[in-house]
């Protein structure tokens, strides 16, 4: 699972000339879900989403969360972000789990996120539609988070070890 994650003053998303859902400060969240995404994907996406220190307190830079500072999170479902280009110029989307079974683990991140911090701070776009996204970046600050970098592998434990 892969998680872009934008520090913004405000935030919005479109469905046609509709206002589905929108931010004031906080974090706009796309989120791709990679055909092999399970639970603990999730489980570590959310854990990130609401920890990760992205503000100032005072002098200190890189010091507060968005629960820290209680602010919203607006989620957007993006199967493009696992696009891949090997041959040609045209975006292979084969490591996007499919529609039906990436809805499912996208609302449970979601639920997840209001169950883990706050119901009324959460909001998301509409799943598999197209979406007009507003962003009006803090910063700006942008930090990709992928649960797949989450566990170094046992050579990268060991040249980790070495260089120390």
């Amino acid at each position: 699972m892969r998680a872009v994650i934008q520090r913004v003053l405000r935030s919005s998303v479109r469905v046609e000339d509709e206002v589905v859902n929108s931010i004031e400060r906080g974090l706009l969240i796309f989120i791709g879900i990679q055909s092999d995404d399970d639970v603990s994907d999730l489980e570590y996406i959310v854990k990130k989403i609401l920890t990760i220190k992205l503000w100032a307190n005072g002098d200190k830079q890189w010091a507060q969360s968005v629960v820290d500072l209680n602010l919203s999170i607006l989620c957007i479902s993006q199967f493009t972000l696992h696009a891949i280009t090997a041959k040609g110029s045209r975006p292979d989307f084969h490591l996007s789990m499919s529609s039906e079974q990436s809805k499912q683990i996208y609302e449970q991140l979601i639920n997840k996120l209001k169950q883990d911090y706050k119901i009324d701070k959460i909001f998301d776009g509409r799943f598999g539609a197209y979406m007009t996204v507003n962003i009006e970046n803090d910063g700006p600050v942008t930090i990709i988070i992928d649960s797949k970098a989450k566990k170094p592998t046992e050579a990268n434990s060991s040249a980790a070890s070495n260089i120390e």
